[in-house]
């Protein structure tokens, strides 16, 4: 049997490790080479220990949790351990093979030995801009698929292995140089762990971990049980703009003593397109869920995801199977959030916000007419976060499992030929209530001396962000184009030379009657121009 370790040292290891990923993460931003991953930050880390349990998770982007959970999973379990060697480094991003959770987000692993002896793994993830332009009917359309392989062979790069994957992007110089910005990232998580180790000794690191992995179940446990048992179910329509029918979504959840079970049945069975999830993306979601409702000083880790059980047919929307493709299945995670919160908002109703919007994604992609090379610029734009207990909801926001940053006016016109015409908050698009929702944004893009391919679109076009006791629902979000660019189709078309795309992204949800707002907000929100003076008159019922 182990020694104990005493509670400060278990402290002080766990907060090391929580250092370690966000480190890792930082290093990534630091040393990136596209956009995407400097600017926008859409990245993440995390460390496992030997048998592929997550004890530290970076706080960035939460959806990734899936993807990192998937590589580890298959590595662990179809690879000889005996034969891995310090400076081996695993890449995978195929959903259906434990890799990723779609094919954009490319995950990098890597074993950490401390004297002979493999002791634990990092990873790292980052969102890669590529594999634009393609259809969503099965994966096989949406780019490279990548099963967990070496891409390193104790530290010698596989330069055919990376030949293969560069030949098939489209921005590959981007690519290679975001590679090393992840290989770094993980060599300084190997560095950090084993100087750990040496301080501590590895016995004491191992027994220091499981026990962060108790106490991190002994909490969500606890914070369980403060929810009244009971089950709690929900049922709403999605839209989005990649699918042409309303989608039925549902969850029920149960809560037992201190167990909480997710159950998915009675959802659409997966589809033709890119919203489809895989499992670990439906798992990363659920935690989530669970994480923000509860003790949010819970560390991020294994034990964290004990006391919690989630079913899902298999061969539905949230839990597809081979072939599905799986490009957009934020899309439907972002709901799956919304709905567990109306859910629980009978048992909990202080703890949870009303809806939020979802992303969406503008891609634009052709030949640089100044340096001939092609180009892809693509990035999810956040909109309204729903009215929470007490306060207004955020505005121009990621929300809930995506959680990334913008590309700054400046880097984006730097680097690609367009112009930003507009980035802006939209006025009455916030969720009218007590408290107000979220507001959405508009960033209208032109093309410069070039025909650009474009892909723009996302949800909530037909149902809005839904409100909260008596509050309204936020506002559509919609395709702006300007005159002489042809409708899209699916979201996919062609934007001419000086023409121009604009994404304007939905309001959250507001919450409590709008006329119990309180006057010098709704004259703030007027003087601010957040209302027209119309909806402070006929919703909010300012007479003066």
């Amino acid at each position: 049997m182990n020694a104990p370790v005493d509670p400060i040292t278990v402290e002080v290891i766990g907060s090391a490790l929580s250092t370690i990923v966000e480190e890792m993460g930082k290093a990534i931003i630091r040393a990136a080479y596209s956009a995407n991953i400097k600017e926008r930050r859409d990245c993440s880390a995390a460390l496992f220990d030997t048998e592929g349990r997550i004890i530290a998770q970076a706080e960035q982007i939460p959806l990734h949790l899936g993807s990192l959970l998937g590589i580890a999973d298959r590595v662990l379990g179809s690879t000889d351990l005996a034969a891995i060697q310090p400076g081996d480094v695993f890449i995978g991003n195929d959903a259906h093979t434990g890799g990723g959770t779609h094919l954009n987000d490319i995950v990098f692993l890597e074993p950490v030995f401390v004297q002979a002896a493999l002791v634990a793994w990092v990873a790292n993830l980052a969102h890669h801009s590529d594999f634009v332009d393609r259809g969503h009917a099965h994966i096989f359309q949406e780019g490279l698929r990548i099963p967990p392989i070496r891409l390193y062979r104790a530290g010698v790069l596989q330069q055919d292995v990376l030949d293969l994957v560069l030949l098939n992007c489209q921005v590959p110089r981007e690519r290679v140089n975001d590679f090393r910005a992840q290989m770094a990232a993980n060599r300084l998580g190997v560095q950090r762990y084993q100087a750990l180790a040496a301080r501590y000794g590895v016995a004491v690191l191992h027994q220091a971990t499981r026990d962060l992995l108790d106490y991190a179940e002994r909490k969500t446990r606890a914070g369980i049980a403060a929810i009244p048992d009971g089950r709690y179910a929900f049922q709403a329509p999605f839209d989005t703009s990649l699918w042409p029918d309303l989608l039925h979504l549902a969850v029920a959840i149960e809560v037992a003593g201190d167990e909480i079970r997710f159950d998915f049945a009675g959802n659409p069975a997966q589809t033709r397109s890119g919203l489809n999830m895989v499992f670990t993306a439906l798992q990363a979601t659920v935690y989530y869920v669970v994480k923000t409702l509860l003790d949010q000083d819970t560390p991020a880790n294994a034990g964290f995801h004990r006391p919690i059980r989630i079913s899902a047919p298999a061969g539905s929307i949230v839990n597809a199977l081979p072939p599905a493709a799986v490009y957009s299945r934020h899309d439907v995670a972002q709901r799956l959030v919304d709905m567990c919160f109306a859910a629980l908002a009978e048992a909990i109703p202080d703890r949870v916000p009303a809806a939020s919007t979802g992303v969406t994604v503008l891609t634009m992609s052709g030949t640089h007419p100044r340096t001939g090379r092609y180009y892809v610029y693509n990035e999810s734009m956040g909109g309204g976060f729903g009215a929470r207990a007490g306060q207004d909801g955020m505005d121009g926001v990621h929300v809930h499992t995506t959680n990334s940053a913008n590309i700054p006016v400046e880097a984006l016109e730097s680097e690609q030929p367009v112009m930003v015409e507009a980035y802006e908050l939209v006025r009455d698009s916030g969720g009218p209530g007590r408290f107000r929702g979220g507001m959405g944004i508009r960033r209208r893009v032109r093309a410069v001396g070039h025909e650009a391919t474009v892909n723009l679109g996302g949800p909530c076009n037909i149902v809005p962000a839904w409100g909260l006791e008596g509050g309204l629902p936020g506002g559509l979000a919609r395709v702006e184009l300007s005159a002489g660019v042809a409708a899209l189709k699916r979201r996919d078309g062609l934007i001419p030379d000086g023409g121009s795309g604009a994404a304007v992204t939905s309001g959250g949800g507001g919450r409590g009657d709008p006329r119990l707002r309180d006057r010098d907000a709704v004259r703030r929100d007027l003087r601010e121009d957040r209302i027209s003076a119309e909806a402070a008159r006929s919703i909010y019922g300012l007479e003066d």
